[in-house]
């Protein structure tokens, strides 16, 4: 099966799949790297791995929509069966999650449904939660919503900053979302409403 990472900046998770698949421990092929950003690190990420990659320019189009209809053209056309998410700073419209439908897997660093959004490490810290993680999902319509494939808990220490608890969710989500990609392209994962089984 064909996957494509969509990015938008440094683009470590893009490094960790990069990886993981060069050990074998993705049974799929990377087929392209997308981004929204020409100046995104993750694509020397992906150069200098051999992977194609392409830059589609929200400023080069009308609308958001507009926007999305090329990124899925550009997908279909490299016959991609998996969209994932790493850093991918754009929210997806329905008419793209309709055409990978249950098809587009995201990692947020959190346990979801706690601490949606952009700032879910520091949201965390301030709240002063005990326990935090990082949490697979299927993408829909919905931010941060759809269903849960799979989650990693981090304990944070009082002594936590966001330096330090960053980099423990990031070390957490290079170990998570390989294995997740590989279910997926493995054809193990099964939605039912809510509830995702592995086979």
């Amino acid at each position: 099966m064909n996957f494509a990472v969509l990015v938008s900046g440094n683009g470590s998770n893009l490094q960790a799949i990069i990886e993981a698949a060069k050990k074998g421990k993705i049974k799929g092929d990377l087929k392209l790297v997308l981004s929204d950003r020409a100046d995104a690190f993750a694509l020397t990420r992906a150069e200098k791995a051999g992977v194609r990659s392409v830059v589609v320019d929200l400023k080069d189009h009308a609308s958001r929509e507009a926007f999305d209809e090329a990124v899925v053209k550009v997908l279909k056309k490299e016959n991609i069966q998996l969209v994932v998410l790493a850093g991918f700073m754009r929210i997806l419209s329905p008419a793209f999650i309709k055409a990978f439908k249950n098809s587009i897997i995201n990692i947020h660093p959190s346990l979801l449904p706690a601490f949606k959004g952009g700032h879910a490490i520091k949201d965390a810290l301030e709240y002063g939660a005990l326990i935090t993680g990082v949490t697979v999902h299927f993408v829909d319509e919905e931010i941060d919503h759809g269903a849960i494939i799979a989650q990693a808990p981090i304990e944070i220490d009082p002594r936590d900053t966001m330096d330090s608890l960053s980099k423990r969710i990031h070390e957490a989500e290079h170990a998570l979302y390989p294995k997740v990609i590989d279910l997926f392209l493995k054809g193990r994962l099964k939605i039912s409403g809510r509830k995702v089984r592995i086979s």
